[in-house]
């Protein structure tokens, strides 16, 4: 490349003004202008090149060409992948049936970043391309904790909106049960009390960039009023638009004979997904409202019920937020109002149970209540304006998803992107190529 240069600089020439071009509206765009000296750096690689950047050019692989141009490619390739990664599309996968049927389990999703603004690692030290934890390790964490930075969001294209499927960091993911990463610490606490959790248990803790990721959909938005009723979800009073991959369990009960597997398979409805009681001839099974009316034809079905928790008291350990004053599950749920930057709201002991994670660990705040008065950062207080806007997500599958019923509000802090599009989808019961599903690839997500 350096010789090129030297018998036509005028390619490099171009290239270079290019770039700085670029690397300045970058610099805009990230709204950092410590940045500012990278461009002394592109215009010497470019056009005066004194400094020799690519150092492996220096060795003694730099006599063999195939080396060199692999190196440059895989230079290149590495640098042009994590920008696009940080700033614009990152694959996830779906590990849960918690969306089904807009998401199954096996589907890979791109998610833009770039559609709410890229959010700036709070932990920069990390392994490239891992997570928390470092690939072929159980614990090890894959990021350094020396570098801290405050939230960060840059601009993007539009806010979050009602009914979008997002992709956020787990709100209760900051402390981790090592033995049983897949459930909440927090859940793990109300049920069986925080000093056996600590004595039996390792435990971590993660910053929010590093807290596990989950996707949901978008339920509620700053200021709108949430309420679940025989669950159904309404919105400032209006019911939520018609969804027909939305799925509850439902009860089928036969005149005793069994259905047919082949027959289930026909609804697209698979093994893990059916439980049976022989007893009662009855199915329990999470079905979307078509499915119900193929269920409802079959000669043998005698009945098709909808699952309903019509406990008041169920929830009181389970469902947000946790106290006998708020006596709702997750198919009876609210009115709850969806916190937002710069609304202020009462509060008395009485809805602090609401807004008190929020306060004390979302917006780093020391709350104190003595009697009936309550202390934010040693001062007596009965109002609070949030810092952050706040979300309400909800699993299309209604009856097998941890979504906010269970804990509550999603931070704009933890919001990592929004799901785009299925680019591969794989079927977790069959064997290649049998497994992959062709009609889901490269599918939008509504």
């Amino acid at each position: 490349m350096d010789s090129v240069f030297k018998k036509d600089p005028k390619p490099a020439l171009l290239t270079g003004i290019l770039l700085i071009l670029l690397y300045l509206g970058w610099t805009i765009w990230m709204d950092n202008y410590w940045l500012l000296p990278g461009v002394l750096i592109i215009f010497d690689m470019f056009i005066t090149r004194k400094v020799k950047w690519f150092f492996w050019r220096k060795t003694e692989f730099a006599k063999s060409r195939i080396i060199i141009e692999g190196m440059d490619a895989l230079v290149f390739g590495i640098i042009v992948a994590a920008f696009i990664r940080i700033f614009f599309v990152e694959a996830y996968s779906i590990p849960t049936s918690s969306m089904e049927r807009s998401l199954m389990i096996g589907d890979y999703l791109f998610v833009s970043k770039i559609s709410y603004g890229p959010r700036m690692s709070n932990t920069p030290l990390s392994f490239p391309f891992a997570h928390h934890t470092l690939p072929f390790t159980r614990n090890v964490p894959a990021y350094l904790d020396w570098i801290k930075r405050p939230y960060k969001r840059l601009a993007g294209f539009s806010g979050i909106k009602n009914n979008d499927v997002i992709v956020f960091n787990f709100p209760e993911g900051d402390t981790v049960v090592l033995q049983h990463p897949d459930q909440s610490y927090y859940a793990l606490v109300r049920q069986y009390g925080r000093e056996f959790i600590h004595e039996k248990f390792d435990l971590t803790t993660r910053p929010v960039d590093k807290k596990e990721n989950y996707v949901k959909r978008c339920a509620g938005i700053p200021g709108d009023t949430i309420r679940i009723s025989g669950g159904r979800l309404f919105v400032n009073g209006i019911p939520e638009p018609e969804n027909s991959n939305i799925q509850y369990d439902f009860f089928i009960r036969t005149d005793g004979s069994l259905i047919e597997d082949e027959q289930f398979l026909e609804m697209d409805i698979y093994p893990p997904d059916i439980k049976y009681n022989p007893d009662r001839f009855l199915y329990e099974i999470p079905l979307t409202e078509n499915m119900t009316q193929k269920l409802n034809l079959l000669p043998n079905v005698m009945s098709v019920t909808r699952y309903e928790n019509r406990n008041p008291y169920s929830g009181i350990h389970t469902i947000f937020p946790f106290h006998r004053d708020f006596p709702w599950n997750e198919d009876n749920f609210g009115p709850l109002v969806v916190p937002g930057k710069e609304i202020e709201v009462g509060i008395t002991v009485e809805n602090l149970p609401l807004y008190r994670r929020i306060i004390e660990l979302y917006e780093d705040n020391y709350l104190e209540v003595d009697g009936n008065e309550i202390f934010i950062n040693g001062r007596k207080t009965n109002s609070y304006t949030f810092q952050m806007d706040y979300y309400f997500v909800l699993g299309d599958n209604r009856h097998n998803s941890a979504d906010s019923r269970f804990w509550g509000f999603v931070p704009e802090d933890h919001i990592v992107g929004k799901a785009m599009m299925i680019w591969l989808s794989l079927d977790r019961d069959k064997k290649f190529p049998d497994n992959i599903r062709w009609e889901r690839m490269f599918k939008r997500i509504d």
